[in-house]
């Protein structure tokens, strides 16, 4: 029997590796001489470089780069098990994660760090790139990330604006001059698990901004600089990015990848289930289980377990999902090929508990699916 175990991570709790280990712990009480495929897997944010790597046989690297707020942090990236494709995540760099509530400024945040693990991942050698946008703490639109690529963002006063989101609202120049030749060269894929334009009420800035710090007024500030940020972005490249799906992803991060990149943007869950070879792992498989830290409607928009469900269905393969919780509109997903939804939480308790627990919930939960299933192949 051979049963693939394909997580997401339970963020804030277990990663997507510890998950698929948990599973695989619950299974063996149930069907110790199972052939158990860890595929621990990711949508494109934080998570999305361990899950490639440990699933590739791949190496780990670690580069120093700028944090939010311009400070040094130490960020960890990876090369895939064919020696040839980095993969990075902006969330080890600029993410959200990286600061405490009360550091939370998408007026001030930068990605400058993410740029500087691109151009780590250049300087390496390697010309394909795979790049996780998810988790982020800034509205910048990119252009931090872009300045490390060699592009100019130029004020009235001929300097080179400071970081941040609000900083872009005196934007007069765009200088493309010194953008770094090597990106010819390069193709780099974005996962993305939204389809957000970059202004508007749809917006980076409106739909992200507040969990990253920006009230109302600041908002509405944010989202007009970055109109005028891709105004004169669209001048400068020819290209009409602003109004692409995933374009206020990583409050327009996706944008600046569009403008200044030979980027494509497509969902993380697919370049990573690609990445995996993941129709070869589960189409013998007699039953998968995926799972993440909360499932809800919003899980069909993309979301890592509609992603497996999507694969395995090609091949008729049962798909069950054990959650940290199950919330409103999970009935849905049962459309998208998800076989039966399960909680891992086996009597009351506090989220707080559930998080501190959570190895040990996952373990016992894939165990009592097994049962399940056992009785009914007898």
């Amino acid at each position: 029997m051979r049963i693939v175990v394909a997580p997401d991570s339970y963020k804030g709790s277990v990663s997507a590796v510890a998950v698929a280990q948990a599973m695989e712990r619950g299974i063996r009480q149930v069907f110790p001489t199972a052939e158990v495929c860890k595929v621990p897997i990711a949508d494109g944010g934080e998570g999305t470089v361990e899950a490639l790597v440990t699933a590739t046989g791949g190496q780990f690297r670690q580069t120093q780069v700028t944090d939010p707020l311009g400070n040094p942090t130490t960020a960890q990236w990876g090369i895939l098990g064919d020696g040839k494709t980095a993969v990075i995540e902006m969330a080890a760099a600029s993410g959200l994660p990286l600061l405490t509530s009360a550091q939370r400024n998408p007026r001030l945040t930068t990605t400058f760090g993410t740029g500087e693990l691109l151009r780590a991942a250049l300087d390496a050698g390697l010309r394909r790139i795979i790049m996780g946008i998810g988790g982020s703490a800034t509205n910048d639109g990119g252009a931090g990330m872009a300045q490390v690529l060699g592009i100019r963002f130029i004020g009235a006063d001929g300097a080179e604006l400071p970081y941040g989101g609000a900083a872009l609202a005196g934007l007069k120049q765009i200088d493309l001059s010194g953008v770094d030749s090597r990106l010819r060269e390069t193709a780099i894929t974005v996962a993305c698990d939204v389809d957000n334009p970059l202004c508007g009420p749809r917006g980076a800035s409106a739909v992200f901004g507040p969990q990253k710090g920006a009230t109302p007024e600041i908002v509405a500030e944010l989202d007009a600089a970055l109109a005028h940020f891709a105004d004169l972005a669209t001048q400068a490249t020819g290209r009409q990015a602003a109004e692409q799906p995933g374009a206020g992803a990583a409050g327009g991060l996706g944008a600046a990848m569009l403008f200044f990149t030979p980027a494509q943007l497509r969902p993380g869950v697919d370049i990573v289930l690609e990445a995996v070879h993941f129709a070869e792992v589960v189409k013998d498989a007699y039953f998968v289980i995926t799972g993440e830290g909360r499932t809800d409607f919003q899980t069909a928009f993309g979301k890592a377990p509609v992603g497996v469900a999507k694969v395995a269905k090609q091949f008729k393969t049962p798909v069950f999902c054990l959650s940290g919780a199950l919330g409103e509109g999970t009935d849905t997903l049962l459309s998208h090929g998800i076989d039966a939804l399960l909680s891992i939480c086996d009597k009351p308790m506090t989220l707080e508990q559930a998080m501190n627990a959570g190895e040990t919930l996952i373990e016992a939960a894939a165990a009592r699916l097994c049962r399940i299933v056992q009785a009914v192949r007898r």
